[in-house]
């Protein structure tokens, strides 16, 4: 696990390539992170078979940190966070929207990636705003029930789960406090589009049917992903979280409301 901020950019405008390229060097240059991710939209034609409750966003950022401590630093009166909207000028005047969530990275069958030279991988960010009727139990439900099927999808490269937790900081942006953030990664967004059509799909969306009652729909966000090459570090963090062995409480967990499944 590992602790990740979500900054996202809700603009109808575009920001340049010289503008990410400066993002990125400030990323590389702000303390405590050990991992970053710059994601700009991109089209796909399943992204048109969902009804999502927030618009895509122009940019939006992962950042990660290997501790609490690291992470309201950056964020916090003085930290390095406050100072990157500055990199991306055509994205002013925009809404900008930030949360602190805690990220669960899983396995997959094939993590190497085969993206064409050239291109970036693509990932699906999904949202769910929540609440659910019981988060303990949409928790447990959704590890360890609904995260091994997302994990089959054919031509999956990454998975993570992303859930709220509390935080301070001194930022002038809104807040978000969604329940819970999933990326899941592809090698393009032909992969991502034909993991859409597959039978694993349909397992998904019959066991959305089962999920623990919940309110807020979901959102779903076709992503170019740009890693951010930190010095001396791994390029993405991976692995299965041992603690989602155990299923947990689940014999209460029934039914769902509104948004797709993913």
């Amino acid at each position: 696990m590992s602790l990740m901020y979500l900054i996202t950019f809700a603009s109808d405008a575009v920001a340049n390539r010289s503008e990410i390229d400066a993002l990125d060097d400030a990323l590389t240059r702000m303390p405590g992170v050990v991992h970053a991710l710059i994601h700009l939209p991109v089209a796909a034609a399943s992204s048109a078979t969902y009804v999502n409750a927030d618009p895509t966003p122009a940019l939006a950022l992962q950042i990660y940190f290997a501790d609490i401590n690291a992470l309201e630093a950056a964020c916090g009166r003085g930290g390095a966070m406050g100072g990157l909207p500055e990199h991306v000028p055509s994205l002013a005047r925009t809404e900008i929207r930030h949360q602190a969530m805690l990220a669960r990275h899983f396995a997959v069958p094939d993590p190497v990636f085969r993206t064409p030279v050239g291109e970036l991988p693509v990932c699906n960010l999904v949202t769910y705003p929540g609440p659910a009727e019981d988060e303990r139990i949409w928790l447990a439900y959704y590890l360890v029930i609904h995260a091994p099927i997302m994990a089959r999808q054919p031509g999956i490269r990454e998975l993570e789960i992303s859930m709220r937790i509390d935080w301070v900081d001194d930022l002038p942006w809104r807040r978000m406090n969604v329940m819970q953030a999933n990326k899941v990664v592809f090698d393009s967004a032909e992969a991502l589009d034909a993991s859409h059509d597959s039978p694993v799909m349909t397992e998904l969306r019959e066991d959305y049917a089962m999920f623990p009652p919940f309110r807020g729909g979901n959102s779903h966000f076709a992503m170019r992903t740009r890693t951010v090459r930190l010095p001396g570090l791994a390029a993405s963090p991976r692995g299965l979280d041992a603690s989602l062995a155990s299923p947990g409480p689940m014999a209460e967990a029934r039914g769902g409301e509104g948004g797709d499944v993913r």
